[in-house]
C-alpha cells in the first residue's frame, strides 16, 4: 500500500497483468488530476505495478496479489482466448477479489470504480452499490457489430456474445452466493453502466450520437450506456534506452514488433519473417527472452514508451490492440495486424479500411505472406499517408480528457 492519496469518490481499477490496461487507467488519471480530482487507484497487482510506480501514482492493493506468473496465467485464460467454461478466476478467487473491492469501495466513500478488465468489478459494483465504467470495450461495442460489415471470424463472434454466458460461469456462481445479479450474457460481461467508446467516430465510420443512442436489448443490462470519447493509449514515463536511440538514429527503415501479448514463438517467426527486407527490426520484448534474436540489425528492448518510438520507424507490427494500433496512427505510422483475437482483428480492420494497415493471420507469421504483406506497408507510400490523415484526426481529441469528463458526469445524488 501507498499512502498520501487525496480523498475521491472515485477509484481507478487497472488489472496489471496488461501494460495496456494500466497504462490507460494512468492516462485517465492524468486527465482527472488536470481537473482538479486525484482519484483512489486500486489492483491486485501485477507485472507491471512498475507502470504505476514510474507514473508516480499511489495505490493500494486490494485482494489476493497477483504475482508475474499468476499474470501470465491469466493472460493464457482470460475471456476471449482461455476455455468458455471457465472465467479467467477462480471461484475463490472471484470471492475474494469482489468482497475485498466492495469492502475498499465502502471504506473510502466511493460512489464510481472505473476499471481496465479488473473483471471482478462486475460483481463488486454491485455488491457495493457503485457505479461501474468500463473503458476495456475499447471498439467492441453493440453499435459497430451492428451497424456495419464486419469480417467473418468477428461477426460470428459478435453475433453469439449477448445470446451466451461463455467465460460467465464462475460469475454467476459468486454473484448467487453474494446475493447479486448475475451476469445475463458475455456481452455483459464486458461492459459497464457507462462504457467508454475510445475510439474516434470517423474511425468507427459512425457518428457519436448514433453509438450514444443505442440502448441495450435482450442479452444486456438495461442500465449500460455507451459515451464516445475518442483514442486512449498509453505515455508511458519512462525514457528511451540509449541503445534504442542510437539504433534510431542509424539510416535506413525501421520496423518495430510490439506483439507484447503474445508467445515469444509468434515474436521469434515474425521477426523471422521480416528479416529478407533488409529493414532494421526493433523488439520491445516486455517480459519475453529474447535476446538470441539480438545481431546488427535486430535490437531486442524491454518495455519500450511506444509514443516516443512510433514517430521513428516506418512500420509497426502489433497483435491489432487498440492502444498499439492507436499509438501507430497517432504518429502517422502504417500497421501490420497480427489478431490473436477477435477485438483486436476488428481494430486492424477500422484501419485497414482507412487505408492505413493491413494484417496477417497469426499463422502465417512466419512466412512469405508476412513478408510480402510488410514489405507493401513499407514501399507504398499511400500507407503512411493515410495512417497520416489519422494523426491528424487523433491530434484534434481529447482522448484522456473526455474520459475524465465522462466519468465525473456519473458523479453526485440520482445518477
Amino acid at each position: 500500500m501507498v499512502s498520501n492519496i487525496l480523498p475521491t469518490s472515485i477509484c481507478l481499477l487497472p488489472h496489471c497483468a496488461y501494460l495496456s490496461q494500466t497504462s490507460r487507467m494512468i492516462e485517465i488519471y492524468r486527465a482527472l488530476q488536470q481537473r482538479g480530482i486525484t482519484p483512489r487507484v486500486a489492483t491486485y497487482g501485477g507485472t507491471y505495478e512498475t507502470a504505476l510506480r514510474a507514473a508516480g501514482i499511489d495505490y493500494d492493493l486490494v485482494g489476493p496479489r497477483m504475482d508475474d506468473e499468476r499474470c501470465a496465467r491469466f493472460l493464457r485464460e482470460q475471456p476471449s482466448s482461455g476455455p468458455v467454461r471457465q472465467s479467467g478466476y477462480s471461484d475463490q478467487e472471484l470471492r475474494a477479489y469482489a468482497t475485498a473491492e466492495a469492502e475498499y469501495f465502502t471504506r473510502h466513500g466511493i460512489d464510481t470504480v472505473v476499471t481496465g478488465f479488473s473483471l471482478t468489478a462486475t460483481l463488486s459494483s454491485r455488491l457495493a452499490g457503485v457505479r461501474l465504467v468500463t473503458e476495456h470495450s475499447a471498439s467492441w461495442v453493440p453499435p459497430v457489430f451492428e451497424s456495419r460489415p464486419l469480417p467473418p471470424a468477428v461477426r460470428f463472434t459478435a453475433a453469439l456474445l449477448n445470446r451466451v454466458r461463455f467465460y460467465c460461469g464462475g460469475f454467476n456462481r459468486v454473484a448467487a452466493e453474494l446475493g447479486v445479479a448475475g451476469l445475463p450474457s458475455t456481452a455483459a460481461l464486458l461492459l459497464g453502466d457507462l462504457t467508454l467508446v475510445t475510439e474516434a467516430p470517423e474511425v468507427l465510420g459512425l457518428p457519436a450520437e448514433r453509438i450514444e443512442a443505442w440502448r441495450p436489448g435482450r442479452g444486456y443490462r438495461p442500465e449500460t450506456r455507451l459515451r464516445v470519447t475518442g483514442p486512449l493509449f498509453a505515455h508511458l514515463p519512462i525514457p528511451l534506452p540509449d541503445e534504442v536511440e542510437r539504433f534510431l538514429d542509424r539510416p535506413g527503415p525501421v520496423v518495430y514488433v510490439a506483439i507484447t501479448s503474445s508467445s515469444p514463438a509468434l515474436v521469434r517467426a515474425t521477426v523471422s519473417a521480416l528479416r529478407p527486407l533488409g529493414a532494421r527490426i526493433l523488439v520491445a520484448g516486455t517480459v519475453h527472452d529474447l535476446g538470441d534474436l539480438a545481431d546488427d540489425r535486430v535490437l531486442v528492448a524491454g518495455v519500450l514508451p511506444s509514443h516516443l518510438v512510433m514517430p521513428r520507424v516506418d512500420l509497426a507490427v502489433t497483435a491489432g490492440g487498440q492502444g498499439s494500433v492507436q499509438t501507430a496512427m497517432a504518429a502517422g505510422v502504417p500497421l501490420l495486424g497480427l489478431p490473436l483475437q477477435p477485438e483486436q482483428r476488428l481494430n486492424v480492420t477500422l484501419v485497414e479500411r482507412r487505408g492505413a494497415g493491413r494484417w496477417v493471420r497469426p499463422g502465417d507469421a512466419g512466412g512469405a505472406r508476412l513478408t510480402a504483406s510488410a514489405g507493401e506497408l513499407l514501399g507504398d507510400d499511400r500507407y503512411r499517408q493515410a495512417a497520416e490523415v489519422i494523426r491528424k484526426l487523433y491530434a484534434e481529441i481529447d482522448g484522456p480528457g473526455n474520459a475524465a469528463d465522462a466519468i465525473l458526469s456519473q458523479q453526485g445524488p440520482g445518477r
